[in-house]
Order: C-alpha cells, then structure tokens, then sequence
C-alpha cells in the first residue's frame, strides 16, 4: 500500500520558516518526481515546487521562487520543502505528490499518488 505522509506544518509568524517533510513508502520512490501543492479555503489548488527522481531538475511556482526550497533523500524516502520568508498568503493546506513521468506531469496536477495534507498557518 502507497503512503504518502506529510508532516512540519504549524503555526508561524510573517518572515519565519517551517519545513515540510513527505515521507513516502509502499513505491519505489527513487523512481518518482515529487511535488508539494497548496490549497486555501475557497481557492483553487496550487502547484508549489516539484523535484525529479535524481534532484537534478527542480521547479517552483513564481510565488515562491527564491523563498522555498525542495530537496529529497532518496536513501530516507523523504522529500523536503523549506519555506522561508513565509507570508500570510501562504497559509493552506500543503500535501506532497508523486508521479513518474516526472515534473511536466506534476506541474499539470497529474499525479499518481498524494498525502493528505498538513496546515500551514501564517499569521501576520
């Protein structure tokens, strides 16, 4: 059975950092791009940042470029996403994907398994 575990999320004031943690297990995980999404109350879902099989390729919203940063340690089944300068609009619920056809599908939504979320709350 696919898992996909989330986990870091909190409450944070405006300019601090939280880092998220995707554990994954039951696949071959260093075969799967990941990526982390974000949805807000009423909003649609976001594509936040993906990462390939290898770490070689890395992609990440406009919003977040240059504030979060997604890392993974295949030997760990993990992937990461640090977020620094956080602001209040990125409070949402952030859950981790993962498909292997590799950052083109993620960026589309089109992914073979998911988490089910941790919150992210930032209070200004």
């Amino acid at each position: 059975q696919v898992q996909l575990v989330e986990s870091g999320g909190g409450l944070v004031q405006a300019g601090g950092s939280l880092r998220l943690s995707c554990a994954a297990s039951g696949l071959p995980f260093s075969n799967y791009a990941v990526g982390w999404f974000r949805q807000a109350p009423g909003k649609e879902r976001d594509f936040v940042a993906a990462i390939s099989w290898s770490s070689l390729s890395t992609d990440y919203s406009v919003s977040v470029k240059g504030r979060f940063t997604i890392s993974r340690d295949n030997a760990k089944n993990t992937v990461y996403l640090q977020m620094n300068s956080l602001k209040p609009e990125d409070t949402a619920v952030y859950y981790c994907a993962a498909d292997e056809e590799g950052l083109w599908a993620l960026r589309t939504f089109n992914y073979d398994f998911r988490g089910q979320g941790t919150q992210v709350t930032v209070s200004s």
